[in-house]
């Protein structure tokens, strides 16, 4: 009896564990790289809005081979041997979106965390990544759109298997007329169609950057506060957001977020803003959004600081993702069945009287005003290791004060 006791109270928790990091299937996410040229800035962006059902995430910083980088990974890969989406100190940034119709037979596409792990330790640019593509053909099981940007402006996807790749470039314009490119999980080279998925997510998205494009604000703002946390359903023509409906607490709005941008499988937001020159790669910004966007604020992120701030790392869990699962279990408050998929868009609309996401943007456009400012100090003189860390540290810190003071009866559980 004390030996079966044993077993189960060490050896089962670390079977679970392992089960989570060997055998988690990786769901759907939605993406998209734009030129320097369409961003009014002359800085390219990249957007990843990660979903998975693994709700714990953490961003670590990690000494690569060639360079060192910062990677979002779950929190319960401790050694961060799989990479999300990160970024390195030469400026050059990588994300993907799962493309389940490139892999290749009894293949799933496990090896895409590891590959973008190796890409940032040794690459600086896309030609680099294009080179180790070629190099590792039929060594890496790949089944993704592969997105990167770097400092020399380049911005595009890869549509990549085990043993072959495609790409697509903003600078073509027979590819990007408007100088992006959206993707979600199925590829255009794909040798069967119809077996991806995210055909909703992509056509809002599409019709989003159009808009954004046209009215010349397809930007960082733009991305963080109207892209990633967008809840419209176009196949259902509903618009919570911008619908002018009387909200009553006693019979409550929901709406199913499976097929929305801002899902409810969505644990992460990872934005990353270009260096504006091959000089200046280090002003490269990473922006990163703990849980559903509509739960919590952006924080920039800079290599050049050599580490990441407790709130965005910690010991075992990010302070900052904690507090969002808290807020999101608020808003999906029914467990029954399959009504955690369902948004209680009553209580996020009314919330404090004017609603979460207005309390959530007066935060989040402090940060975004506060970050402007320092990066304009730094593209003039590069900051020191210190400077950076400090900036990061306290700005992390005052937004998970801030989250905890806007929202009161939110309780993190232990």
């Amino acid at each position: 009896m004390k030996k079966k006791y044993l077993l189960q109270k060490h050896f089962l928790p670390f079977l679970f564990a392992f089960f989570l990091l060997g055998n988690l299937k990786i769901l759907p996410c939605t993406v998209a790289v734009v030129s320097g040229r369409t961003t009014g800035d002359g800085r390219p962006l990249m957007w990843k809005n990660r979903d998975t059902n693994f709700v714990d995430n953490k961003v670590i910083y990690i000494t690569g081979a060639k360079y060192n980088f910062i990677g979002l990974i779950n929190a319960v890969d401790i050694k961060g041997e799989e990479v999300l989406a990160g970024i390195n100190t030469e400026g050059f940034a990588i994300m993907n979106a799962a493309s389940p119709d490139l892999a290749e037979k009894d293949k799933e596409g496990d090896d895409n965390g590891r590959f973008m792990k190796l890409v940032l330790g040794e690459c600086a640019n896309a030609s680099d990544f294009e080179n180790l593509l070629k190099k590792t053909t039929g060594k890496y099981d790949l089944a993704a759109n592969f997105g990167v940007i770097d400092a020399e402006g380049n911005a595009c996807f890869y549509e990549t298997g085990r043993s072959s790749f495609e790409k697509f470039d903003t600078k073509d314009p027979k590819v990007a007329p408007s100088g992006y490119i959206v993707r979600t999980n199925y590829a255009f080279t794909a040798p069967q169609k119809y077996t991806g998925g995210g055909y909703i997510r992509f056509e809002r998205a599409s019709h989003l950057f159009q808009t954004a494009s046209a009215q010349g604000c397809l930007n960082l703002k733009f991305i963080l506060q109207e892209a990633s946390r967008d809840l419209a359903n176009e196949k259902l023509h509903s618009y919570p957001l911008t619908s002018p409906t009387i909200y009553d607490s006693a019979n409550p709005l929901y709406i199913n977020t499976n097929d929305t941008i801002n899902r409810n499988s969505t644990v992460a937001v990872a934005l990353f803003h270009g260096a504006s020159s091959r000089e200046k790669a280090y002003s490269a910004t990473m922006w990163i959004i703990f849980g559903q966007p509509i739960s919590s604020v952006a924080v920039p992120l800079w290599t050049m600081a050599a580490s990441v701030p407790p709130a965005l790392g910690g010991q075992k869990t990010a302070p900052l993702n904690d507090f969002s699962k808290a807020l999101v279990s608020y808003l999906y408050p029914d467990r029954r069945g399959n009504m955690p998929q369902y948004l209680n868009v009553t209580r996020l609309k009314t919330y404090g009287g004017d609603g979460i996401l207005n309390s959530l943007f007066r935060l989040e456009n402090q940060v975004l005003e506060k970050a402007a400012m320092k990066l304009k100090e730094w593209e003039k003189t590069k900051p020191s290791e210190k400077e950076v860390l400090d900036f990061e540290e306290n700005t992390a810190s005052w937004v998970f004060e801030s989250l905890k003071s806007s929202f009161p009866d939110i309780k993190v559980q232990d």
